[in-house]
């Protein structure tokens, strides 16, 4: 996208000071839209842009919404920050897993806004959605990051090759990699998209030393988790010999997830303590449980 010449991304959200996206205190960015359907999405008003249909506006309890026609005679929605309560009520009742709270912004913007928390963080990280549906908007960002001394982290489903990118790369710390499944019908079923891309760039980063964490979703009800953790990691285990990076598990939770989605099981604490074990004993470990 652009904005009177200059690259621009929709911007979900901002969060001035994070521990969990990254390492040390960090300033996270969360950009709007997703090309694949996870099933336990946790963020699914991240997914899609607004079509301006309406819903939220009879929906909001301030009033911080209005729906008015643009120049070109399309709908959009005005969303008016200084009444919004922050109540959420327009993402629960969105029926497109999208937000009306967006922004399109430039990178300068956006860093704007970051040197907000300098020097009280240690790096950014961006999210989404999927973040690598704007490359270019990372790398302008990431590049002006730099300029600050700040570190710079993606966060990434792996679905767009990062072999395409090497100026994104070059201005990049690294890519925390979410790996939904190691099987690829597994992959499909939980995610409606093929998991190809996702193991190339698994190995591409890791041989770059670009892979700073790889992260799995444990979702009893809808996959193997054990079969799925022991065949990535054993899948990653050379490259994770030549530039180690540390491996996150994840319980799948209820809380934020579509309606249809929510009756998933999570993992017990017993469960994911034997995947970390299985890991251990393949050679890793940096390893998390969240």
């Amino acid at each position: 996208m652009t904005k009177n010449n200059e690259t621009t991304a929709v911007v979900n959200k901002i969060i001035p000071f994070s521990s969990v996206d990254g390492p040390g205190c960090r300033t996270a960015v969360f950009l709007q839209g997703c090309n694949i359907n996870c099933r336990y999405c946790h963020n699914p008003e991240t997914r899609k842009k607004c079509i301006a249909c309406g819903e939220c506006v009879l929906a909001c309890p301030a009033g911080a919404l209005k729906r008015v026609r643009d120049g070109g005679g399309s709908f959009r929605i005005l969303w008016d920050r200084e009444k919004c309560v922050g109540c959420d009520t327009c993402i629960k009742v969105c029926p497109h897993d999208a937000s009306p709270r967006v922004r399109v912004m430039t990178p300068s913007q956006v860093m704007e806004r970051i040197r907000r928390q300098i020097p009280f963080i240690r790096g950014i990280s961006v999210s989404g959605g999927e973040c690598m549906l704007y490359p270019k908007f990372l790398t302008e960002l990431f590049t002006l990051a730099r300029r600050e001394g700040l570190g710079t982290l993606i966060d990434s489903n792996g679905t767009i090759s990062f072999r395409d990118f090497p100026e994104l790369l070059s201005v990049s710390d690294g890519v925390m990699l979410d790996i939904k499944a190691f099987d690829r019908a597994d992959h499909l079923r939980i995610t409606d998209a093929p998991n190809d891309t996702v193991l190339d760039n698994a190995l591409f980063l890791g041989e770059q030393g670009k892979l700073y964490e790889v992260r799995f979703v444990i979702a009893p009800h809808l996959y193997d988790g054990r079969k799925s953790v022991e065949g990535a990691g054993r899948f990653l285990l050379d490259v994770y010999r030549q530039h180690p990076f540390r491996i996150k598990l994840i319980a799948c939770r209820p809380m934020g997830v579509r309606r249809l989605y929510r009756d998933f099981r999570s993992p017990s604490g017993t469960e994911l303590s034997m995947l970390r074990d299985l890991l251990t004993d393949l050679g890793y470990r940096e390893i998390l449980l969240i």
